[in-house]
């Protein structure tokens, strides 16, 4: 068995105790936790090949419901109100939720092999170069599609703002879209000849479809983006991606219009 990515799992922690801190849970959310632990259970054991199907199945609807904040007992806090970082930038509030952390804490305590554990110097070098790539084809597309500028700060709130995005961001979304998606069709597609380019590329779109409400642009952006976290984790690992991913951002908040420009 995989050991347990224990580093990851502190995260988690750290980031739900801080989002406890800001909010609470209604007693309606011991439904979704028990949905889990039963997945969970579906997907662990061996003997029966359809249940963890199943497992897997009930884990997907919980992850989407979880993700849009659609499941009940879960107050999520306000710790940065609606505001506007520079001139020309659209409005931007955000939350501490309590909810999208449980996916996160899901995949890492019942999938572990989406880690895909790889040397430091490893994980560096990929990080630097998907990072790179990331930039280019994400920051620089946004530039040229008009809907960011060059915009240089750091406000007040920025320290919180990379908490949050290294903890219930980044981290949540890197081990649901890389590791357990693409990681998951990597096993899939093995035996296909370009079967690990064609999970590269399809989680990359599925990442890109889930930033849909921002418009067709950040479909766009997010799945360019997506090339680079996927390229970060094939060969770095799943730190790898979390680091390229809350590097794109750290690079997008602090240097460009944030979260986009007004329309």
């Amino acid at each position: 068995m995989i050991a347990l990515p224990w580093t990851f799992l502190a995260l988690l922690s750290l980031g739900y105790g801080l989002a406890l801190t800001y909010g609470h849970l209604g007693w309606l959310s011991a439904i979704t936790v028990s949905l889990l632990l039963v997945a969970g259970a579906a997907v662990r054991q061996r003997e029966i090949p359809f249940v963890r199907y199943l497992g897997h199945g009930l884990f997907i609807v919980l992850a989407l419901a979880l993700a849009t904040h659609w499941l009940p007992g879960f107050y999520n806090g306000r710790v940065i109100d609606p505001q506007r970082f520079t001139d020309y930038a659209a409005s931007f509030a955000m939350h501490l939720n309590l909810d999208k952390p449980l996916i996160g804490f899901w995949l890492l305590l019942v999938c572990p092999w989406i880690v895909g554990r790889r040397s430091l110097r490893l994980s560096l070098y990929a990080t630097a170069m998907a990072l790179t790539l990331s930039a280019v084809l994400a920051l620089g597309g946004a530039l040229l599609l008009g809907v960011v500028t060059w915009a240089p700060k750091w406000p007040d709130s920025a320290w919180l703002w990379l908490l949050n995005n290294l903890l219930l961001v980044t981290l949540v979304e890197e081990a649901l879209f890389r590791g357990y998606i693409q990681g998951g069709l990597n096993r899939c597609l093995k035996n296909l000849r370009h079967g690990e380019n064609l999970a590269l590329l399809l989680a990359s779109l599925i990442f890109g479809l889930a930033h849909a409400g921002a418009g067709w642009q950040w479909v766009l952006l997010a799945s360019l983006a997506g090339i680079g976290y996927g390229l970060a984790y094939r060969f770095g690992g799943l730190a790898a991606a979390i680091a390229t991913h809350v590097g794109l951002n750290l690079l997008h908040f602090g240097l460009f219009t944030y979260p986009m420009l007004a329309g």
